[in-house]
């Protein structure tokens, strides 16, 4: 499977990607390490305790993350999470809407990972 193919399939920017990383060498590379990067499992611990300062930390550090490599669903969807809990802004959710936002960025997370799973099984 091609980059441009695991971007096709899993709804990701390509475009996106490649305007920031320049080569598909590149993408691969840092899509191949989204997995072991903690900013998902970090979101979701922060996500348990409804720690605040965790969530705004994890959300962010994921919606960059996320960002650069053009998977843009779950970098809005950190991103409303990072908005939510912007140190010195007031909240617009309950916690249960909160969690709702949190299984949304697992579910597109998942997603994304299992597409990468694929890619890595049969990279090009």
């Amino acid at each position: 499977m091609t980059v441009q193919a695991l971007y096709s399939r899993i709804e990701g920017n390509y475009d996106q990607a490649i305007r920031i990383m320049r080569m598909d060498k590149m993408i691969s590379r840092y899509l191949l390490k989204l997995k072991d990067n903690p900013a998902h499992s970090r979101l979701m611990s922060a996500g348990e305790a409804m720690d605040p300062t965790q969530l705004f930390e994890a959300a962010h550090a994921l919606k960059g993350v996320c960002a650069n490599l053009g998977l843009d669903a779950l970098s809005q969807a950190a991103s409303d999470i990072a908005e939510e809990f912007r140190p010195g802004s007031p909240r617009r959710h309950s916690d249960a809407e909160v969690k709702a936002m949190l299984e949304k960025a697992d579910a597109l997370y998942q997603k994304f990972l299992a597409g990468i799973q694929q890619y890595e099984a049969d990279p090009q």
